[in-house]
This record gives C-alpha cells, sequence and structure tokens, in this order.
C-alpha cells in the first residue's frame, strides 16, 4: 500500500489503537483510552488532522526523495543520538 492510498481517518485510527495497545507496555494507564468511535468529536478531529498533516509531510518527503535521490544530504550520524538511536 502505498503512503497515497492511506486515508488520515484510517492513520489516526491505527495510531490511537496501538497507542492504547502498547500503554501497558510502558507503563503508561490505558484507562482514558477508550474505543476510537467512543471518543469525543472534537478529540477524534484533531487526530485526524494532525495525521493529515503527517501525509502530506510524508508525501512531500516520498516526492523529494524521489525527484533527488543524487542529491547530497546534510545529514551526519552523530544526530541520531538525540533520538535514543
Amino acid at each position: 500500500m502505498s503512503i497515497k492510498e492511506v486515508t488520515a481517518e484510517n492513520l489516526a485510527s491505527l495510531f490511537f489503537h496501538y497507542q492504547a495497545a502498547l500503554a501497558p507496555d510502558f507503563g503508561c494507564s490505558s484507562e482514558e483510552l477508550t474505543d476510537w468511535t467512543k471518543m469525543p468529536a472534537n478529540e477524534r478531529k484533531r487526530m485526524i488532522a494532525a495525521a493529515r498533516l503527517t501525509l502530506l509531510d510524508l508525501s512531500t518527503d516520498e516526492e523529494s526523495a524521489s525527484r533527488s535521490t543524487t542529491e547530497k544530504t546534510d545529514y551526519r550520524p552523530e544526530e541520531g543520538r538525540e533520538w535514543g538511536c
């Protein structure tokens, strides 16, 4: 499946599902994590909007990468250490 085939609603719903499923493994309370369909509408809308922006960024990055595969990047391996890599 291409990133272009993923809907914002599907991404937000899956993210919510995995967040709830992983909460106990990270010592987090899953009490406030309810069923996606039972979440307040404003929370669902916020998550869908965030997913839409994420998909937009990912598709932009994907298009840029395919256009400029030979361009040099300004990446330095030591930068990954900030993220625990």
